[in-house]
C-alpha cells in the first residue's frame, strides 16, 4: 500500500478527484483535509513567496497504480503542475491491506 498525497483548490475539487479515482477503482479509500495554508516560491524562480489556502486529498492504493493514479489527477486537475507525490506504507493491517486489494483489484 502506498499513500498518495496532492494538493487542490479547495474542498470541491479534491471530492471531484477522489471519486474520480474511486469509480475508476485505482484507490481503495480517500481522505480529504478541508483547509491548510501553503507557502511556495511564485512565480517560479522570483523569490516571492506566495501563500494560499488549500486543501489536501489523501489517497489509499497499491504501489502497481501509482502511474495511473497520476494520469487521472492530471487530467482533471485544475493547477498546471499539481503537488502529485506517494508516501510508502510501513507497515499495516492485513485485513485492511485485504480489503484495500479486493476493492482495487
Amino acid at each position: 500500500m502506498i499513500l498518495v498525497y496532492t494538493t487542490c483548490k479547495d474542498i470541491r475539487e479534491a471530492k471531484k478527484i477522489g471519486r474520480h479515482l474511486l469509480k475508476k477503482r485505482l484507490c481503495g479509500c480517500i481522505n480529504i483535509l478541508l483547509e491548510m495554508e501553503s507557502a511556495y516560491f511564485w512565480p517560479q524562480h522570483s523569490g516571492e513567496i506566495e501563500t494560499s489556502r488549500e486543501s489536501v486529498l489523501l489517497i489509499k492504493t497499491l504501489a502497481d497504480r501509482y502511474e495511473d493514479v497520476e494520469r487521472e489527477i492530471l487530467k482533471i486537475h485544475s493547477y498546471s503542475n499539481p503537488s502529485i507525490f506517494a508516501l510508502p506504507v510501513l507497515a499495516m493491517s492485513q485485513k485492511y491491506l485485504n480489503w484495500l486489494e479486493g476493492e482495487i483489484r
